[in-house]
């Protein structure tokens, strides 16, 4: 989506608040020995609660209001009768509509006790993000975010999973300009023009570079080596001043 007019912005805003104080709601609710369905069904009842209707669940059918995935699985995981235990990483990645205007946002969760390097990566994984909304103007190239976040990854020691990618948001949950690779693609030759509303969405990993279905559900997408990886995900809207985070708490 290109934003048009300061109402499209301050709609993008409130649905991107929504989803941002959703998540936060949802991480300072984790605890052993709840289960993903009621750590969902509490996301569930503050979007409701706002008028919001689940992206995922409204897109694609998805069966939870939102994606909860419990390591080494790292996204779309099903809300399920699984608990959650004492040093599990958790990501939960939330999604709404409200009045035609989508926002996303995602993080990942260390349950206490976990050790310094998986306390280490969590920490990292918003640096990563946060490299590449730093890297973000209007006029410049999409590949300059890939380029600032591997740049940030191979400092670090870490891997960056490469088939999952940021993409467009706004009047839909993915729309145009597709995929954009964390990574750096030499011949992405794509532009970002001013009022582009896209998400930046990292995918750090302890040594993946790719997930796959190992599952049966359709759905969760794991690392074949089942190394820890998070994600951290906003919304934002390219300007001339720079970038704006839409999904801020």
């Amino acid at each position: 989506m290109t934003i048009g007019n300061e109402d499209e912005l301050e709609k993008l805003r409130h649905v991107g608040g929504v989803v941002a104080r959703t998540l936060q709601a949802m991480g300072a609710a984790l605890e052993p020995g709840m289960t993903t369905r009621e750590l969902d069904q509490i996301g569930r009842a503050l979007l409701e609660r706002e008028g919001a209707r689940s992206a995922p669940e409204l897109t694609y059918g998805f069966p939870g209001a939102t994606c909860i995935s419990i390591g080494p699985d790292v996204a779309h995981g099903i809300p399920d009768d699984r608990k959650v235990k004492a040093g599990d990483l958790i990501n939960i990645d939330v999604s709404a509509e409200i009045d035609g205007f989508f926002g996303d946002t995602g993080a990942s969760f260390a349950v206490p006790p976990v050790t310094k390097r998986v306390e280490r990566l969590c920490r990292d994984g918003r640096r990563a993000m946060w490299s590449g909304i730093r890297a973000v103007k209007a006029g410049g190239k999409l590949n300059e975010i890939g380029r600032a976040i591997e740049g940030f990854a191979s400092k670090n020691g870490y891997s960056l999973i490469r088939n999952l990618a940021s993409h467009g948001v706004g009047a839909s949950l993915h729309e145009d300009p597709g995929e954009i690779p964390t990574w750096y693609e030499p011949r992405d030759n794509r532009r970002i023009h001013e009022g582009l509303v896209f998400t930046i969405e990292p995918f750090l990993s302890l040594g993946a570079d790719w997930v796959e279905e190992l599952s049966d559900d359709g759905w969760t997408l794991t690392p074949p080596g089942g190394q820890p990886t998070v994600q951290y995900e906003h919304t934002l809207v390219a300007t001339s001043r720079g970038p704006v985070v839409l999904t801020l708490a």
